[in-house]
């Protein structure tokens, strides 16, 4: 799995109040969501990013409710993978049911700045940071989260007779 994007940078305890906050939750229209994706702590975001960029973020992103509407949303913003020093539990779990590539590096998370061009093969667990030239290592992803991811998330690998 390879991502390359440009990189929106974001702090220490995100909570999935601010990825989606709780008024926008009557709803699961995946492109609603999306409009309003970390509009409470970044609200030109939805005009920023481009399909294919990359999150950044500090230690326990995620954190907060527990709810499947923050990766949604985030996935459907276009952002292709997130990279952040730490992610909450359940966050985590939830990204990858839903088909939302996430690793964590706290390297990477650290030196990487908004704005610049990464290049994360997860194959491998190398993440490079191409406007400096810097690169991190962090672990791979297992072949089965791999085919989740590819497959748009659990249910879907679960349809599709990937995963039984």
């Amino acid at each position: 799995m390879k991502f390359t994007g440009t990189v929106l940078k974001y702090g220490d305890n995100v909570d999935t109040d601010v990825i989606i906050p709780a008024r926008y939750l009557n709803t699961i229209d995946k492109k609603e969501l999306a409009s309003h994706c970390m509009e409470d702590i970044d609200i030109d975001f939805v005009k920023k990013v481009k399909e294919g960029d990359i999150m950044v973020a500090g230690f326990n992103f995620g954190c907060g409710s527990s709810r499947e509407h923050a990766p949604i949303a985030i996935k459907e913003s276009g952002i292709s993978l997130v990279i952040a020093k730490s992610f909450a539990r359940i966050f985590y779990r939830n990204s990858i049911n839903i088909g939302l590539a996430i690793v964590e590096c706290e390297a990477a998370a650290e030196a990487i700045e908004n704005g610049h061009e990464v290049e994360a093969d997860l194959d491998n667990g190398i993440i490079t940071d191409k406007t400096t030239g810097e690169s991190f290592k962090t672990e791979p992803f297992p072949m089965f989260i791999q085919e989740i991811i590819s497959n748009g998330g659990l249910v879907e690998s679960i349809k599709n007779g990937i995963i039984k």
